[in-house]
């Protein structure tokens, strides 16, 4: 399944508007936030039809998944938008995150909980934002709302010290960066150990690069570090491959075309995360050439001064030169 879906779930009091346009997207929030109301209506919906007073509208079939046999059913759905509260306990499972992964559906979780066995995106955590516009007809309209928002510095501001989520082709990329212009530079060796190293930075103004399409699950221990320390700094891209094709020093009009609508052309069954996905095009895109594109060793290509000056410029808001 691929694409952007916009959905509608009201009644005569509530109203709720949210675009999907990932295999997985992360709604949080407190009790009284309107999450399981959420749920409620589309299981009145499913339950009762029209007789629910219960309007569901978007272009994929959309229902909840829940209950001990969950893992029964998943396999039977197909091309749907299924929605899971945090009531069921084995969102948090292994055997959930392989189903997830081999699924052809998306899947919206409302939880306050971190998932770390699923790899969803930074951009796709929200917050249920409750709004008075419709008062007069004593309807509540539920959106939803970004939680995190991380960006770079403010400003071209130059770190002092530079932590990268792993230790492949985008470390060596931003090692080569750092050394020549006298930045300390380290590797965390994954993202479950980022979390670690940012608190224990001893240079700042320091900055974090990390994959943002599969971060999500620590992105609420991250973010209260930046607050903490508010000269750490978090840039996170799709992915250094996505930076790569940003970049445009991989030629062709397709290549853009699917960066301006990658849900157009992520088939979630394949690709559990996006991150892959711009992996496996870069590479594709590079077979043949002297770009070609390995993500365990960086091509020295990829150091050239053009071509490394075009992938810096992605980043707004970095100064490598004092």
């Amino acid at each position: 399944m691929k694409g952007k879906y916009h959905i509608v779930v009201q009644n005569n009091r509530l109203r709720y508007e949210l675009d999907i346009r990932r295999n997985i997207t992360i709604i949080r929030g407190d009790s009284a936030t309107g999450k399981t109301k959420l749920i409620n209506l589309l299981e009145q919906a499913a339950d009762f039809g029209e007789g629910s007073g219960v309007e569901v509208i978007c272009e994929r079939p959309c229902r909840t998944l829940g209950g001990r046999d969950w893992n029964l059913v998943l396999p039977n759905i197909h091309e749907q938008i299924l929605f899971l509260d945090e009531e069921n306990s084995f969102v948090k499972s292994q055997e959930f995150a392989s189903a997830v992964k081999a699924s052809d559906n998306y899947f919206v979780i409302i939880t306050r909980e971190d998932l770390p066995n699923l790899p969803y995106s930074v951009d796709e955590i929200y917050g249920i934002h409750i709004s008075g516009r419709y008062h007069d007809l004593k309807r509540t309209y539920n959106e939803l709302y970004h939680i995190y928002s991380p960006k770079a510095f403010s400003g071209k501001e130059r770190p002092e010290a530079v932590v990268v989520e792993d230790s492949n082709s985008g470390y060596e990329f931003f090692h080569a960066v750092c050394e020549e212009n006298g930045i300390d530079c380290m590797s965390a060796g994954g993202k479950s150990n980022l979390k670690t190293v940012m608190r224990q930075l001893d240079k700042e103004p320091a900055l974090v690069i990390a994959d943002g399409a599969a971060i999500g699950s620590e992105m609420n221990e991250l973010y209260q570090i930046m607050c903490q320390r508010p000269a750490v700094k978090c840039y996170l891209p799709e992915s250094f491959e996505w930076m790569i094709l940003k970049s445009g020093v991989i030629d062709g009009k397709s290549v853009q075309d699917i960066l301006n609508h990658p849900e157009d052309f992520v088939e979630s069954r394949n690709y559990f995360s996006w991150e892959r996905f711009f992996t496996v095009l870069l590479m594709e895109y590079t077979r043949d050439s002297y770009f070609k594109y390995s993500k365990n060793r960086l091509n020295g290509t990829y150091l050239h001064e053009k071509i490394k000056s075009a992938i810096l410029d992605v980043m707004e808001g970095v100064s490598w030169r004092e």
